[in-house]
């Protein structure tokens, strides 16, 4: 089938050293019930076989790109400002989707089309899909967009891959493309800003984002290079300002806290400087309810010798 001048959606993956996964991805796109798309491949400087992989696919509905190195976040926008569809879907090179995904959450946009459309959406370990599970979540259901936030930040354990939603292309054009300053948590930044935008959210329970996990270290601790700390710091300053500059109320206070109070436990130890600001943040704000999260023998530190040893002993164990 022939693509029309003006897809219904655009999937864009920006692709970096992704040469076990870009096909799988790429098929997963090629098998949508739907038709209407296009997808946009924007190689990121590969030194593997990436881009001569994502080439192979290349039809009318999929065209690839390559551009010198520079960060996921400057890919995807160059691949939308490539991209014709009237709503956008951004999708990761090693992740997959069912074979209705876009099929059910365009029908939902084309009756809310100025909401953003999310999905259901679980982990598989070690490529094999066989191991799959939904990861149940509060907001998996129609919210306004404040409270959507605000589900996602309570426990500060947010989830905004970007596959899992679909968003219409004014919503983009209106508050802006990913921030190319950041190198990690880059897509907390720019869906809070783009689910804020938007009139709400509306929940696609029969599309579901294959989340693939298990190849290394996934924790953000894993990337504690202080660029990568600063990178995280500077997202939750941007998202935290945008929702309290929405609405300022003692639950979204309190959800912006509890956000600084994760990035706290989580780098407590190693960015000093950034966690006394962080601290401070949370004061300003009127604390925080957010446990020190810790299960098994942590939590049986976390007991004795609290969260600080505990976070402490846990990084001295990791390096050895």
């Amino acid at each position: 089938m022939a693509i029309k001048n003006t897809p219904a959606i655009s999937i864009i993956i920006p692709l970096y050293n992704a040469e076990s996964y870009i096909a799988e991805a790429i098929n997963s796109v090629i098998n949508q019930s739907l038709e209407d798309w296009e997808l946009i491949i924007i190689d990121d400087g590969s030194i593997d076989n990436s881009l001569s992989i994502a080439q192979c696919f290349k039809s009318d509905k999929i065209k690839t790109y390559s551009i010198k190195n520079s960060g996921a976040s400057a890919a995807r926008n160059y691949g939308f400002n490539k991209s014709k569809g009237k709503f956008i879907k951004f999708f990761d090179a090693d992740d997959l989707m069912c074979e209705n995904m876009l099929e059910s959450q365009l029908s939902l946009a084309l009756q809310y089309p100025d909401s953003i459309i999310s999905a259901s959406w679980g982990r598989f370990y070690e490529n094999d899909i066989r191991t799959f599970r939904l990861n149940q979540e509060e907001c998996w259901k129609d919210m306004t967009s404040v409270d959507w936030i605000c589900s996602s930040w309570r426990e500060a354990q947010t989830m905004t891959q970007p596959g899992i939603f679909l968003i219409p292309r004014q919503i983009i054009d209106k508050v802006g493309l990913w921030n190319e300053k950041l190198s990690l948590v880059d897509d907390m930044e720019f869906f809070t800003k783009i689910i804020l935008g938007a009139k709400g959210v509306k929940f696609s329970s029969k599309a579901i984002l294959y989340y693939r996990s298990g190849m290394g270290a996934n924790a953000l601790s894993g990337h504690a290079t202080r660029k990568a700390i600063e990178s995280y710091f500077l997202a939750l300053q941007l998202s935290t300002g945008y929702l309290l500059e929405l609405k300022e109320d003692v639950t979204t206070r309190i959800c912006a806290a509890n956000m600084w109070k994760g990035f706290v436990y989580e780098y407590y130890g190693l960015a000093k400087d950034l966690s006394i600001e962080a601290e401070l943040n949370i004061s300003r704000l009127g604390g925080s309810n957010l446990s020190f999260p810790c299960g098994g023998t942590t939590k049986i530190l976390n007991a004795l010798l609290g969260w600080k040893l505990t976070v402490l002993i846990k990084k001295y164990c990791d390096r050895i």
